[in-house]
């Protein structure tokens, strides 16, 4: 009887202990090793919320205005942008163009791009009145700073987060002046809205004037800042355009412009796998052969979904999301690249 219970009490203790290790396995594929954090993600620390469409309108050509509303809403400044989910699961970003004063209320103003990535169809198409959207909390990293006098420079639907700017400044008793740009009048939205600050803003339909006439930014006074935003060659030529350079900020509605890769060797420390990255290729698409899961969003730098944790080696960050701190412990996968040889991932 004794030697019974004794095989008994051994035999549960097996069970046990093969259970334990499997579950300390699952928590860390690397084990004995020491278990590593939670991955990083830029999916998982930003909070959703629900909104509606309460409004569609066109203000111009190939543009739709949509209000969303819902008590769940943020407040925001001007220069921020938000995350829409679209009806297909596709994210998408876009600046705030309404008042911030008008809370519980976020306005966009979405162009129809033809030969995009298929979200600006979407929301011509899909977003009617009535339509509810996961959104996520407003991000700023166009940030409207203080300044006595500035000069905003605005391409085609690069207007969006100018437009919240324009009554920030005024409010503040501020000198400023808007250069707007656009193939034509009838495809430049918001026109009714700038027209009541008379000669303070400068039309340049392409159609009409050509391409714009920057000449007037090479005279701003010393302590006037910058904000442009629009096409890569627009903001280009702003900068080029402006006395002293670091006066200028911009916003980007599409990713800077690529400079040469190098090819490189990614360790997934997790996985326990290293993949090889080509010169052509994005780190996304490489991890994606080994982990087809790994969720990713925006594919431009913008949206923060495909954030994770670098565990070794020097990064090449090319994102516009990321603030410094970030940066020195993460990267986002599908802009970003190891600026040596080898980068080591905790994926």
């Amino acid at each position: 009887m004794k030697r019974t219970l004794t095989v008994t009490a051994l035999a549960g203790a097996a069970v046990l202990t093969r259970r334990a290790l499997r579950r300390r396995v699952r928590r860390s594929p690397l084990w004995p090793l020491p278990a590593l954090d939670v991955p990083v993600s830029g999916h998982s620390p930003r909070r959703t919320l629900r909104a509606r469409v309460v409004s569609r309108t066109e203000p111009a050509e190939g543009v739709v205005r949509i209000v969303l509303a819902s008590d769940e809403l943020p407040a925001w400044t001007p220069g921020a942008h938000v995350d829409l989910t679209l009806p297909s699961g596709t994210v998408r970003q876009y600046s705030l163009c309404g008042d911030p004063a008008d809370t519980g209320r976020w306005t966009i103003a979405v162009r129809l791009v033809e030969d995009g990535r298929g979200g600006s169809r979407e929301v011509h198409e899909a977003l009617v009145e009535g339509v509810e959207l996961a959104v996520r909390p407003p991000r700023n990293r166009f940030e409207l700073l203080p300044a006595p006098a500035y000069a905003f420079v605005a391409g085609g639907i690069g207007i969006t987060p100018i437009l919240p700017m324009l009554r920030a400044a005024t409010a503040a008793g501020a000198d400023w002046t808007l250069l707007y740009g656009g193939r034509s009048r009838a495809t430049m939205p918001f026109l009714p809205e700038l027209a009541a600050h008379g000669d303070r803003v400068t039309l340049l339909p392409e159609d009409e004037t050509g391409l714009p006439d920057l000449t007037p930014l090479a005279g701003i006074r010393p302590g006037t800042l910058v904000y442009c935003c629009g096409p890569q060659p627009l903001m280009r030529a702003v900068t080029d355009a402006v006395p002293d350079p670091s006066a200028v900020r911009l916003e980007r509605f599409a990713p800077a412009a690529a400079v040469a890769a190098r090819p490189f060797t990614l360790e997934l420390r997790r996985s326990g796998t290293s993949v090889e990255v080509a010169a052509d290729e994005s780190t996304l698409t490489a991890v994606r052969r080994a982990l087809p899961d790994t969720p990713y969003s925006c594919e431009q730098g913008f949206c923060g979904t495909c954030r994770h944790r670098v565990l070794a080696g020097p990064v090449d960050h090319r994102d516009d999301l990321l603030t410094d701190a970030e940066r020195a412990d993460s990267m986002l996968l599908c802009v970003s690249r190891a600026a040596e040889n080898r980068i080591a991932l905790d994926l």
